[in-house]
């Protein structure tokens, strides 16, 4: 498939700015996979779409105190530092801004008494830093919580870019579709009679790296951590065999889930086409690795029943993602429907539910 196959107009007054509050007022699209009928509802609606014995996948990553301003030790030149991943007690995957960023430059970082160099170039503007301390305990010092570049007005509250169950402090950037969840809207689901269930996956690169290719088979996605402990997954595979549905809420989720359903059946999420197991559903297994899975139209689903996300970017490997799970002219008619009525996009927008 091309890449312009997955292109929409988007003019900049769609694109949400900040939050509304509360997080769950935002709108909420509901978009029946099999049929594209459209229903608009208020996210909090959210609560009558989901049933008794369904699980809710959460992804419980927090964002990093991750974007750190630094000098050149020799020029005195400004670098800002992205954090993507640790490596080592003192290594980092990071992205530089600035000029002439390369093996050997040395980094100061304010009056924090931490410097870096550079060790290693990767592909375009990614480097590996080696600290010359660990940095982990002092990230709140150094830095701050990065923003999406498409976003322009400061964050009053940074922990307005975290969801309310976020834990393991590891990401670059949020996972969206979380942020609209309340703790009272959490508990009101469970009281319900629906179920939880949390994975891990340190959203990087691969989440939100532009596609720069025409053919999108071509495209390689950077690796992300990902967790799904053993309880967890029984807890998806016990609702699986009782009929319930497993509900992603994000694409992170919904990349770890099919990742821990390739690998039950002995496959690679590198080469998932690969796979010739009929099962109509997979059980997950735990794993803790990198993935690499890319999911775009062609994909068959192992594990997600429905998702909870946000509208995507144009061209980017999420709107893939979801239309491979939704059909891509429902999607395209669903974002033509979303600017039509108003809707805001992106990570502070509003969000979708396709079941």
């Amino acid at each position: 498939m091309n890449l312009s196959d997955f292109d929409y107009e988007l003019p900049e007054s769609f694109i949400a700015q900040t939050p509304v509050e509360p997080r769950d007022s935002s709108r909420l699209m509901l978009l029946n996979r099999q049929t594209g009928e459209i229903e608009h509802r208020v996210f909090r609606n959210i609560i009558d779409l989901i049933h008794p014995g369904d699980v809710l996948v959460l992804n419980n990553t927090r964002v990093m105190a991750a974007r750190l301003q630094a000098t050149k030790a020799e020029t005195g030149g400004a670098v800002e530092v992205l954090l993507l991943r640790q490596l080592d007690v003192r290594r980092w995957h990071v992205l530089v801004g600035g000029r002439r960023v390369n093996p050997g430059t040395a980094l100061v970082f304010g009056d924090t008494g931490i410097t870096a160099e550079v060790t290693e170039t990767l592909e375009e503007a990614e480097r590996v830093v080696q600290f010359s301390q660990p940095i982990n305990d002092r990230l709140d010092e150094m830095g701050t919580v990065p923003l999406p570049p498409y976003i322009h007005v400061p964050l009053a509250n940074p922990e307005r870019y975290q969801t309310v169950y976020s834990r393991q402090e590891a990401s670059a950037a949020a996972p969206t579709a979380g942020l609209h969840f309340t703790d009272e809207l959490l508990l009101q689901l469970r009281q319900k009679g629906v179920l939880f269930a949390y994975c891990t996956l340190e959203i990087g690169l691969g989440t939100f790296k532009p596609v720069a290719v025409e053919r999108i088979e071509d495209h390689h996605i950077h690796s992300e951590r990902a967790i799904l402990t053993a309880e967890n997954a029984r807890i998806i595979n016990e609702t699986k065999l009782a009929g319930g549905r497993v509900i992603a809420v994000g694409t992170t989720v919904a990349r770890t889930l099919e990742t821990a359903g390739i690998l039950s059946e002995g496959g690679d999420p590198a080469n998932p086409a690969q796979s010739v197991d009929a099962c109509p559903w997979r059980p997950v297994i735990a794993f803790e690795r990198d993935t690499n899975l890319f999911i775009y139209p062609g994909y068959r689903w192992r594990v997600v029943d429905a998702m909870a996300t946000n509208f995507h970017l144009p061209k980017s490997t999420l709107l893939m993602m979801v239309s491979s799970f939704a059909g891509r002219e429902n999607i395209r008619h669903a974002y033509e429907v979303a600017k039509q009525a108003g809707y805001r996009f992106f990570s502070f927008g509003d969000a979708m539910f396709i079941a």
